[in-house]
């Protein structure tokens, strides 16, 4: 790909007409034969509304020109951005901004959105109950449940430790608290970020975060020091770009330590423990938990993969294990050198949508192209990206990235920077509007 189409396609990207987020367009052969008008498919319930599920439920109606009734089952009434979260801990982006309604979920496409917990599914009757007593019946589930923690991979992370040490992993309230403790933080305290061996949400992530933290203290508190212990043997994601920046932007200010797996903490004296018994003590600790697939996937039997995620069929995201269900985003086993991200769950949940609407209109489901991109901030103004596309390989049952497609930055930029901002905005309205 010549400098100057990939320019093009990153402008198309980050400003909303490219096919990565256009849907229909990454179907071989072009977008499919939409159902008549009027004309009844079934019903299909989705189970979580992040960027897998509220896509899934939106690109339904849509694409089955509403033929299929979607119920949209989600706990929380608002939608909380994990993607641009991290600038907020910086105080380069207010935190309202994360938080959108499903209104329009509602009032532009008729999903019915139910705001409660799953309390049952029932595989066999093709049934959901909510904690509120509602009932569901569905000819195809849908389940976007995310990540959970696993606590009890560090031994002392129990439910007091989790009120002091926080991983602010899931935007929401604990975004908010962490913001306060680094505001809070004396000029010359040590802030202590633990990574996870991966897998884990969002690759570049940890990196991101120590960066925009590094960024406030270098502008705010330039005595304070950042300390990584990552569990991982380097930089998992846009390795050389962060790496670079840290030792010319940031040095004296961010230490890295590669192979650093944090097993045990003491909330008490604020010291994290290795699995060789190295300590570390800092003023504020930011602790990433291992994960795997949310409960909600354990719940419905999905879960076959290391005890910790669901593999699925590639071409309709159906889960290997329990027919009739689709699994979407970070809870599935991901294919190689495919990023849990906000944006990869979007391109699940058009995924998932095209094969259901094709399976109830008595079809073959066809294998649809995914392309990612994830942008990370690494001060208040200038960006990084990393991207790929992924083809469907019928012998290997698999998503591979398509050779000499997506790559990464050059340097950080101000552009750059615009770009993120612009994919933000640009895939919360293409999920949610």
């Amino acid at each position: 790909m010549s400098q100057i189409n990939n320019d093009r396609r990153r402008l198309l990207q980050a400003f909303g007409a490219s096919a990565t987020l256009a849907g229909a367009a990454l179907l071989p052969g072009g977008a499919f034969a939409a159902p008549q008008k009027n004309r009844k498919l079934g019903r299909v319930v989705v189970i979580g509304g992040g960027f897998g599920g509220a896509t899934a439920a939106k690109y339904l109606r849509k694409w089955s020109n509403g033929a299929i009734e979607v119920v949209l089952i989600e706990r929380n009434k608002e939608f909380i951005s994990c993607p641009t979260s991290n600038e907020v801990l910086a105080g380069n982006r207010d935190y309202a901004s994360l938080v959108h309604s499903y209104d329009a979920l509602k009032k532009n496409w008729g999903i019915k959105v139910v705001h409660a917990e799953v309390s049952a599914i029932d595989p066999e009757k093709r049934q959901v109950r909510t904690s509120h007593g509602e009932q569901f019946g569905y000819d195809r589930l849908v389940i976007s449940p995310g990540i959970e923690f696993n606590f009890g991979a560090v031994a002392g992370y129990d439910e007091k430790a989790q009120q002091k040490i926080l991983h602010a992993w899931k935007a929401g309230p604990q975004t908010i608290a962490l913001r306060q403790q680094l505001v809070d933080l004396a000029d010359g305290g040590t802030f202590v970020l633990s990574i996870p061996k991966a897998p884990y949400r969002c690759p570049p992530g940890p990196y991101e975060r120590a960066s925009q933290i590094a960024h406030y203290f270098k502008t705010h508190k330039p005595n304070s020091k950042v300390l990584v212990l990552d569990g991982n043997d380097k930089i998992i994601s846009k390795t050389k770009l962060f790496a670079d920046v840290w030792a010319n932007d940031y040095k004296g200010i961010i230490e890295y330590r590669p192979n650093w797996n944090t097993t045990e903490i003491d909330a008490a004296t604020q010291t994290v423990t290795s699995e060789i018994g190295d300590k570390e003590r800092g003023d504020i600790i930011n602790l990433i938990p291992p994960q795997g697939a949310g409960k909600l996937a354990r719940d419905a039997g999905v879960i076959n993969a290391n005890n910790r995620w669901a593999t699925v069929d590639w071409v309709t995201l159906e889960s290997t294990a329990v027919s009739n269900v689709h699994v979407l985003g970070d809870a599935t086993l991901s294919s190689p050198l495919m990023p849990k991200s906000g944006h990869m769950a979007n391109q699940h949940g058009k995924a998932a949508a095209a094969a259901i609407v094709e399976i109830l209109s008595g079809r073959p489901a066809q294998p649809m192209l995914m392309a990612n991109t994830c942008y990370s901030l690494v001060d208040a103004r200038r960006g990084i990206h990393v991207d790929s596309v992924h083809r469907y390989d019928p012998e290997k049952k698999q998503l591979l990235v398509v050779e000499g497609s997506g790559g990464v930055s050059k340097e950080p930029s101000v552009e750059e920077g615009l770009f993120a901002r612009a994919w933000a905005r640009n895939i919360w309205s293409d999920t949610l509007s």
